[in-house]
């Protein structure tokens, strides 16, 4: 965001970055939508400190879980504690298993090859928590665990061991945690979407309270484009993921003149055209490529500017001066 004083003492930079070279920078924590990519709710705070970590930011957002449903993510939210306390609610865990445990096979309930229920014992009380919530928490959580070997040529993990607290292996067998592991990949794509096909990965505003709104503004339009790829996927009987974000988006500014200039009919004439709006934006669907692979390389080169090292003030006294030294 802007490199103003007030964004500063609110999102401040990294502490690793010299003072008047950096920018304000802020974390935010999403939750979507598995099955159309929505926003449920999220969560913004300042990238470093205590309480700003992803884990910090789960705990803020776990009220809009409901019992019965299935946090899916990735290894920085394969935590004891989170874990637990999401199943008190009610609320089930996919992770991939935490780079801090190591998963032995040899021990446990064997459910099958690569398969096993295990228990996790109470660790130390974290520094996040205080001493009455951690002394009401169960001595142990049984975990469920599945690896899973990756032979795709071209994928970057081999091997990724699965940790769950669904336990019945009848009813979610090891290759549908697989599959449903594999699918955590949309949250990625659906951030992509968020920050550079709505532009919101550099915001503009130059204080914190507009910099909140416009990142509030940013979910609103993305939720309503989400709306309405999942209208034209229900009026058509597909599944919401199988279209396209952008096309979605050119497809709406395609439509914005013509929407403009019959808005004022009836209710009829507008029905109409939310029909063939709906039928366009259909048909942009997204192919289905399971295996596919790039490298995580770019190939747009940088322009050939030079950095700028020192505050802008300091720079722009060394331009009226006309020193080159800068």
């Amino acid at each position: 965001m802007p490199d103003t004083v007030e964004n500063q003492r609110a999102y401040p930079q990294p502490i690793c970055q010299k003072p008047g070279l950096g920018f304000p920078l802020a974390r935010i924590a999403a939750v979507f939508s598995l099955a159309c990519g929505a926003v449920l709710d999220l969560r913004i705070c300042r990238y470093a400190g205590k309480g700003q970590s992803e884990l910090g930011m789960l705990r803020t957002l776990w009220d809009m879980f409901k019992p019965g449903d299935v946090m899916l993510a990735d290894r920085l939210m394969c935590a004891w504690t989170e874990m637990v306390m999401l199943k008190q609610r009610g609320v089930d865990c996919v992770c991939r298993l935490t780079s801090h445990r190591a998963a032995d096979f040899r021990r446990g309930k064997s459910l099958g090859h690569d398969d096993h229920i295990v228990i996790w014992h109470k660790p130390r009380k974290p520094r996040s928590i205080d001493t009455r919530t951690y002394n009401a928490l169960p001595e142990f959580l049984v975990i469920r665990e599945c690896r899973v070997q990756i032979k795709q040529p071209g994928f970057r993990v081999k091997t990724v061991v699965v940790a769950t607290t669904l336990l019945d292996a009848e009813k979610y067998t090891k290759d549908d945690l697989a599959q449903l592991y594999r699918a955590r990949w949309n949250a990625e794509l659906d951030l992509r979407s968020l920050k550079e096909t709505l532009k919101m990965d550099v915001l503009r505003c130059k204080t914190p309270e507009l910099v909140r709104k416009e990142i509030w503004t940013h979910i609103l339009a993305y939720n309503l484009i989400r709306t309405i790829a999942a209208q034209a996927a229900t009026r058509h009987s597909i599944e919401p993921r199988t279209i396209s974000f952008k096309g979605v988006v050119q497809t709406l500014e395609a439509f914005q003149p013509v929407i403009a200039m019959r808005g004022e009919y009836d209710a009829v004439h507008r029905n109409v055209l939310y029909e063939h709006l709906l039928d366009a934006i259909a048909s942009h669907k997204v192919a289905n490529r399971p295996d596919r692979f790039e490298p995580r390389l770019r190939k747009r080169r940088p322009k050939p500017y030079s950095r700028l090292m020192k505050p802008r003030r300091i720079t722009k006294l060394y331009m009226l001066k006309r020193l080159t030294s800068i």
